[in-house]
């Protein structure tokens, strides 16, 4: 199989929360190490943690000798900052890289099926991305052949993912991931997710 990383997009600032949502309780144990440990049960080589806002503050919850971590300073421009960096760390890193597959700390339904859902339809189809099928939309998480790489490092402020699909739709294969659009941003959001959660309606 071809050699994958994963980069775990953490470095916001959750404004809408008014708290680091990285660190929201679940189970005991703060939101990011939960989604760290999902990354860390995939079929990617490795896993880089792409940290900004509240930092000094995530770190120390990050213990796991399998996980990289990585500042990116230009947090505060937005999500394409952190790809940008997450794909910077990666190529360095690991010189046999043949994709990335890119998530995010607030998608509490992702798991290590999921991951490895993109990872297959990848190899099977030969497609040189596939994103996570929701709501009419595709988003992450997504997996990106390196050819991409080097138009993920051009994307800027609030661009993501989904300025690369549109610019290659003919080269996107899905995933379907019903689940995909539930995120946390909100203190509405995270109670919602803590009900859904207790009354077993669980992602696979």
């Amino acid at each position: 199989m071809a050699t994958y990383a994963l980069v775990l997009l953490a470095a916001g600032s959750s404004n809408r929360l008014g708290q680091p949502k990285q660190l929201l309780p679940v189970d005991g144990k703060p939101l990011i190490v939960q989604m760290a440990n999902v990354a860390l049960h995939s079929q990617c080589k490795r896993v880089f943690v792409v940290l900004g806002a509240y930092q000094d503050q995530i770190q120390p919850h990050l213990i796991a000798s399998n996980l990289t971590i990585v500042q990116n300073p230009l947090w505060e421009e937005g999500v394409a900052s952190s790809i940008r960096t997450g794909v910077a760390a990666s190529e360095k890193q690991i010189p046999d890289l043949n994709g990335i597959v890119f998530m995010t700390c607030d998608q509490p339904f992702v798991s290590p099926s999921v991951i490895d859902g993109l990872i297959l339809r990848k190899e099977k189809t030969g497609k040189p991305m596939v994103a996570s099928a929701y709501r009419d939309t595709m988003g992450i998480p997504a997996i990106f052949d390196k050819k991409y790489f080097p138009e993920l490092q051009k994307l800027k402020g609030q661009q993501g993912a989904k300025k690369i699909f549109s610019n290659h739709r003919g080269s996107v294969e899905t995933i379907s991931f019903p689940q995909g659009y539930i995120d946390i941003d909100t203190w509405d959001d995270f109670q919602l997710w803590q009900h859904s959660q207790g009354s077993g309606e669980r992602g696979e």
